[in-house]
């Protein structure tokens, strides 16, 4: 995906495209952030209704368990079947809660991590922006490759809107799973080249500064001990 992000810092002095045009891997931040934010609802939604079906099950169980007293013999077997059909419909519903419940805590945990690499981003350009180490044309570069891992990281979000939407589908447990994975591998990488990415241009920064007190200077900036 972005293999070749180690010689990114190289290409930076080859840039000359504005940095005004740099902008426009901004509004990919706010998608995300929006996009992750549905995700999480949905699931939230998705595990409280699962809940609300098992809550209903349990008292139609206690209903019918109150009914018991009152029937006559020739009814028994009637109450029976009914008793032995909701059964397999708590225990079946419930198996269903557990397994949404599993759900929720992995997405929600790779919904974590992209938003982390929203705010990574968003830091690291602030600074990368304020240092005058970078020229304009250099900036405009960075913002290219930012843009780059913002789409990747969408892409990464969209997989999981796609799990929440396939438990109104006939999805089954292991296309899901599939999904669920693809999105933290992917997840992992983008957030790995992310801070491989911000650590090399941190560093070029601190090797242009042309003084001892440039260097202290930079280092705060960036907040290298």
């Amino acid at each position: 995906m972005f293999k070749k992000i180690a010689v990114f810092t190289l290409l930076l002095l080859l840039a000359t495209t504005p940095v005004k045009e740099a902008q426009a891997a901004i509004p990919w931040a706010q998608i995300i952030k929006e996009a992750i934010t549905r995700v999480v609802r949905a699931m939230d939604l998705l595990v409280q209704r699962r809940q609300n079906r098992q809550i209903r099950l349990q008292n139609a169980q206690k209903v019918l368990e109150n009914t018991m007293a009152k029937l006559k013999l020739d009814e028994i077997e009637e109450w029976v079947k009914k008793q032995r059909d909701l059964y397999k419909e708590y225990y079946e519903e419930l198996k269903k809660v557990k397994s949404v419940v599993t759900y929720y805590f992995r997405v929600k945990a790779i919904a974590d991590k992209e938003a982390q690499i929203v705010r990574q981003y968003q830091a690291a350009w602030s600074l990368f922006r304020s240092d005058r180490h970078f020229t304009a044309a250099e900036l405009s570069q960075i913002q290219k490759v930012y843009k780059g891992i913002l789409e990747e990281t969408a892409r990464s979000v969209e997989l999981l809107e796609l799990v929440v939407k396939s438990f109104t589908t006939e999805m089954s447990d292991a296309g899901r799973l599939e999904i669920i994975d693809r999105a933290a591998a992917a997840v992992d990488q983008i957030y790995d080249e992310l801070n491989a990415f911000n650590q090399e241009n941190t560093l070029l920064s601190l090797s242009r500064a042309k003084n001892e007190f440039d260097a202290k200077i930079t280092k705060e900036l960036y907040g290298i001990p």
